[in-house]
């Protein structure tokens, strides 16, 4: 009795046991399903997260400067530069030739101010060049609107087709009611040389402490000139024929500074 009683208790104990690992069993059964389940819930979840690539950046560059445009001097002029010609030796001596200055000759003040480009010299012989250095053309419209607020022995110049080594065209109308169109260029010991393409005369211009609209082209060897709205001068250009260059504005002074020149706007177009 005690032999059949000890094996009936190892049947059950087994039976227990077995009954607990299939529990056991199906426990982990259950369990993994649902891990295979959550997976491709998180993998879907990180691949539609944006990219660091396709986030905005803000240091992302801005838009390339537009080769035709209008200025208002509004917000500075950050591609423009100048230069200076000493020209206050042919006041002295009118046979020598002006140079290319290292840098501001005299007392002057140059560049953007209150939404204008403002050249204000104040001694002789001042002659600066501002470039608009982004770009470069070859045919090409310039268009200002110049404010003289100083005396009137000064000229206004408008620049196309500039370069240091090629030289440049320069449009020059005098306060005085004169203008002329020279091919300058320097030469290699950085003088100054200027030679004549046409001059004259014209009633359109607006003496005095005045706003002028002068408008220039240079298109294929053309170059033309408007003052305040009419046409002024056409010339053909075939000795120099500059071919491409950047734009410009200058403003000179010669025997009665000060000489105050603000451009209020600058167009610079197709022709």
């Amino acid at each position: 009795m005690k032999k059949k009683s000890f094996l009936s208790l190892v049947f059950v104990l087994v039976l227990i046991f077995s009954v607990a690992c299939m529990c056991n069993a199906t426990g982990l059964s259950g369990i993994l399903p649902q891990q295979s389940q959550q997976n491709p819930q998180q993998v879907p979840s990180q691949t539609n997260q944006p990219s660091a690539t396709n986030q905005p950046s803000s240091t992302a560059a801005a838009p390339s400067e537009s080769k035709y445009f209008t200025e208002d001097f509004s917000n500075g002029a950050p591609n423009w530069s100048y230069f200076v010609v000493d020209a206050s030796i042919q006041l002295t001596s009118p046979g020598s030739l002006p140079s290319l200055a290292s840098g501001n000759v005299g007392n002057m003040t140059v560049g953007p101010s209150n939404g204008a480009y403002v050249f204000d010299l104040e001694d002789k012989g001042q002659w600066v060049y501002a470039i608009y250095d982004a770009q470069e053309y070859d045919n090409v419209s310039l268009e200002v609107s110049a404010d003289n607020r100083g005396t009137n022995d000064n000229n206004v110049s408008l620049i196309c087709r500039y370069s240091k080594k090629d030289g440049w065209y320069e449009f020059n109308i005098a306060n005085s009611g004169l203008y002329n169109i020279y091919y300058g260029h320097f030469t290699p010991d950085n003088k100054a040389v200027y030679a004549l393409i046409a001059d004259g005369g014209s009633n359109h211009i607006k003496q005095g402490k005045n706003i002028n609209d002068y408008k220039i082209t240079c298109n294929g060897h053309t170059l033309s000139l408007s003052i305040n709205g009419f046409d002024t001068k056409k010339v053909d250009d075939n000795d120099y024929v500059l071919q491409s260059g950047k734009v410009g504005l200058s403003v000179s002074s010669f025997n009665n500074p000060p000489v105050t020149v603000a451009f209020k706007s600058v167009t610079v177009s197709q022709p």
